[in-house]
């Protein structure tokens, strides 16, 4: 565990959702930056898959997120960013989001509870929750349950590639126009687009930064901009332009396209 202040919050989290759940309880699973040896106390967030029996209803939906938010339980990170499915749902193998329960909150994280997939805005993408199921499969850190490589199944081929072509195009819409000074988040596009194209090419989920290190090493360019995101994260460097960031995307994108035969 990275610091012994999420060891206890990870174990208090998992004591407070099996109080609620009670005998709905089936896992909990740390996702995200955990499992992949990329958490950083102050700048990650916490990521938690819960799975649960059957669909929960609102009242229970509520009474855990209550138990679970930032006031009730502090989070020693950034936030929680939180996911609640059936177990069923994590077996589903589709791309579809899912969920009975989404919380994030934190000290530097606002507030959001969402019931049912339905209510989630559509501009926020619905591509996440695949991908996660897929990174769980791989490698979620289990903290209750049995392996999340049972729990998780993975996603055919072409819908983990239209999850990640979804996902391209949402980080170019987020970024706004193209251009040529450094464009906040630039860095955390670019290295999303390094670790779907290393997914894409082989097969593995790596944290954004080690894909990034990972194409340098097998020489895809334009390295001057993976580079300088690298930098960035490390508040070494200002990020990369609104222009190189969707330069570099619409070269992964091409790539993913390309494979999927799907239209620009």
């Amino acid at each position: 565990m990275p610091n012994i202040d999420v060891g206890r919050y990870l174990e208090a989290l998992v004591k407070a959702a099996r109080d609620v759940l009670d005998t709905e309880f089936v896992g909990a699973y740390a996702a995200g930056s955990l499992p992949l040896d990329a958490f950083h106390l102050g700048r990650s967030d916490i990521d938690i898959a819960l799975l649960c029996r059957d669909p929960l209803n609102e009242a229970v939906k509520r009474e855990l997120s209550t138990r679970l938010r930032h006031s009730a339980l502090p989070c020693p990170a950034r936030g929680l960013e939180l996911v609640v499915y059936t177990a069923a749902a994590a077996q589903s193998g589709t791309g579809e989001p899912g969920f009975e329960l989404e919380l994030n909150d934190g000290p530097a994280m606002a507030f959001r509870q969402t019931l049912r997939p339905a209510d989630r805005p559509a501009a926020d993408g619905t591509f996440w929750y695949g991908l996660d199921r897929s990174i769980l499969h791989q490698s979620g850190r289990v903290l209750a349950g049995p392996p999340a490589s049972e729990a998780f199944a993975e996603l055919p081929p072409e819908t983990l590639r239209s999850l990640l072509v979804d996902s391209l195009r949402w980080w170019m819409a987020l970024l706004g126009p193209a251009g040529d000074r450094p464009a906040p988040g630039a860095d955390d596009a670019v290295l999303g687009a390094c670790r779907a194209l290393v997914r894409h090419r082989y097969g593995r989920w790596l944290s954004k930064v080690d894909a990034g290190r990972r194409l340098l090493e097998v020489g895809y360019e334009p390295a001057e901009t993976i580079e300088l995101s690298i930098a960035a994260r490390s508040g070494r460097e200002s990020p990369p332009s609104g222009r190189q960031a969707r330069t570099f995307q619409e070269g992964v994108l091409h790539e993913l396209l390309t494979a999927t035969d799907r239209p620009a």
